[in-house]
């Protein structure tokens, strides 16, 4: 059985008051993603997924596929469940939220 994992847009952000100082035209949150909007995944980006995003979080993506957790050892105290991440993209005007679960299929 190999494992996925189950990638959730939790939250689009958009930081009105940098995207009107820094950006030059008006921005709106990020278009590539709904909130809600689920992937299914191993360890290659699933289809139509954003490549900046794909990058941000797919360390995290490979570590709960590698068998590892971000609630024990080093992360003690973080997550409630071994098997789950809460990530971002690093854009800092429309930062995108991910849950990233390891699901056994």
């Amino acid at each position: 059985m190999t494992p996925k994992c189950k990638i959730t847009v939790l939250k689009k952000n958009l930081y009105e008051d940098l995207a009107k100082e820094y950006c030059q035209s008006e921005v709106t949150s990020c278009p590539a993603f709904s909130e809600g909007q689920e992937f299914i995944t191993g360890f290659e980006k699933p289809e139509g997924f954003c490549d900046w995003a794909w990058n941000d979080i797919h360390k995290f993506v490979t570590v709960l596929l590698s068998g590892g957790n971000f609630s024990k050892d080093i992360f003690q105290g973080w997550m409630k469940d071994d098997k789950t991440m809460i990530a971002c993209c690093t854009d800092a005007i429309r930062p995108v939220t991910f849950k990233i679960e390891r699901i056994d299929e």
